[in-house]
């Protein structure tokens, strides 16, 4: 099919929410990432957006919402934490797994009884929303294992052909997925996916926060995956990812002993002047390595490279989301020098 490229207009904007509400599927912008979205309770569109991405059944889609008063229309219950952390969150880049209602089918909540809830903060994906009148499941833009969109021109890459219409919205500001947490007794939530509501901002709210074993370990053999980005290898390009944590020297002369023609390596901004190597930077601290990691990780394909190896993030605040999505691209492969 012809992909249309959309601008952020009033009639552009129109339009993409009467694909959606006929069953297409549009790739749209968030305050994440660019998501892939269509009419959550219309199986045959969710479909699509599986055929499209070649993502596994099993693997749950997120349901975003205008409004988190909206919930109650496609969730049989919502606790009290959960209105809570909304209250402070929402709209935003947090995720509130609930027990679903049949107004979600389960093909969107890939076979679970619950759903993940989300409220984006992009004008964009809020007001496509409000136009379609639809509650519109999104996963990531991109070709199921790649690196998510972060802007209208990786979407086009990946999806050009497989979807109706892509609607440029600027460059993501956030870089990675949403967090998405699961409400566990009255005061108690678990993080299944990290994201840019951390830990720490989370536990101002909360009696304990958890980070759920699979954020850095992966799931056990036959685990049931509540959340997108549990399961299956994610976020990695074409080249072989590898994690290194140690000293820039001791990473240095680590990647010394390899083919520096296909060999890159990802590291830290302000190090690159230190690092004789073919490199590209991601970033200073913690936020700005969320912002700048997928598009990097593209680039690093466009540069034909075979092997990448990459400066571990520190796992604190949002440097575990960053951390997250690259020992998953890595295929958990980190080597601690």
């Amino acid at each position: 099919m012809e992909t249309k490229l959309l601008q952020n207009n009033k009639k552009d904007l129109q339009t993409a929410a009467e694909l959606i509400k006929n069953g297409n599927i549009v790739g749209i912008p968030t305050e994440t990432v660019y998501g892939l979205g269509a009419n959550a309770s219309d199986p045959e569109a969710v479909r699509k957006i599986f055929a499209a991405k070649g993502r596994p059944a099993d693997n749950p889609l997120i349901v975003h919402l205008a409004e988190f008063s909206d919930a109650v229309k496609y969730t049989s219950s919502i606790p009290e934490l959960a209105y809570k952390l909304a209250e402070h969150f929402c709209p935003g880049p947090l995720t509130i797994i609930l027990p679903k209602n049949d107004r979600i089918p389960m093909v969107t909540s890939g076979g679970l009884d619950t759903v993940g809830i989300r409220i984006p903060s992009h004008p964009v994906m809020h007001r496509i929303i409000e136009l379609s009148g639809c509650a519109i499941a999104a996963p990531s833009a991109n070709t199921s294992g790649l690196p998510s969109c972060t802007s209208a021109e990786h979407v086009m890459k990946d999806m050009n052909g497989k979807i109706s219409a892509v609607v440029d919205g600027g460059q993501s500001k956030f870089g990675v997925e949403s967090t998405v947490i699961a409400i566990e007794g009255d005061d108690s939530v678990r993080i299944l996916r990290p994201g840019c509501i951390t830990k720490e901002m989370l536990e101002k709210y909360c009696a304990e926060v958890i980070v759920d074993h699979a954020v850095l370990d992966g799931l056990a053999e036959n685990e049931k995956a509540a959340s997108p980005g549990m399961k299956y290898k994610h976020y990695s390009p074409k080249a072989d990812v590898i994690m290194i944590e140690g000293s820039l020297h001791d990473f240095t002369e680590y990647v010394a002993r390899f083919d520096r023609d296909t060999t890159y390596s990802l590291i830290f901004t302000g190090e690159e002047k230190d690092f004789p190597y073919n490199c590209l930077t991601y970033g200073a601290d913690s936020l700005e390595q969320a912002h700048y990691l997928f598009q990097r990780l593209r680039e690093l394909d466009e540069l034909g490279a075979e092997r990448v190896f990459v400066r571990a993030p520190s796992a604190e605040g949002v440097g575990l989301a960053v951390y997250n999505r690259l020992i998953r691209a890595a295929g958990f492969e980190v080597i601690r020098i």
